[in-house]
């Protein structure tokens, strides 16, 4: 049995009970922020019981964490019962943050990051032009620079809380 990150609706116990267990597994740059809230697991196989499969794309093609997230979503897995487990890392689903869950922007947004906007077709620069803040919502905010401390950041000042903070950027 296939489940896909949006087959939410129609998943089996067994599924769901392996779906709950990868999304104890943190990304380790943000974390509060679950591997699965933020998108990267794109989908679970079951074969005969007692295979299982999990599909990742990560955020970024050279990211840094990769095995990390490998190692503790198949340990996450195993911790089931389950003694064959395969994480499988591909670019067959193009990670964006749109893939983001609403809970985990909300997450993001209470880490003290501003979440990326949701986007049509391409993103671009003029995205994180006034972002809202995540200290006090104000949108009287000005990007100082699209580089931040890591590749997915960027970094912002609200004039209304005095606050320099960075946002994920959208992807």
């Amino acid at each position: 049995m296939v489940e896909n990150s949006t087959d939410t609706a129609q998943r089996t116990p067994e599924i769901s009970a392996i779906w709950t267990a990868i999304a104890t597994v943190m990304d380790p740059e943000i974390p509060v922020l679950s591997v699965v809230d933020l998108g990267i697991i794109t989908e679970v196989e079951v074969q005969n019981n007692a295979e299982v499969t999990v599909r990742m794309t990560p955020t970024f093609s050279g990211c840094p964490a990769i095995r990390l997230m490998e190692k503790q979503v198949k340990e996450a897995v195993e911790a089931l019962g389950y003694k064959q487990v395969e994480v499988a890392t591909n670019f067959d689903t193009t990670w964006s943050s749109n893939r983001i869950s609403e809970k985990g922007r909300e997450i993001i947004k209470n880490f003290g990051l501003a979440p990326p906007p949701k986007y049509k077709d391409q993103p671009d620069l003029n995205l994180l032009q006034h972002t809202a803040c995540p200290h006090c919502n104000s949108v009287n905010t000005t990007m100082k620079t699209p580089f931040g401390p890591t590749l997915c950041r960027s970094m912002h000042y609200c004039y209304d809380c005095l606050q320099a903070f960075e946002q994920f950027k959208p992807i």
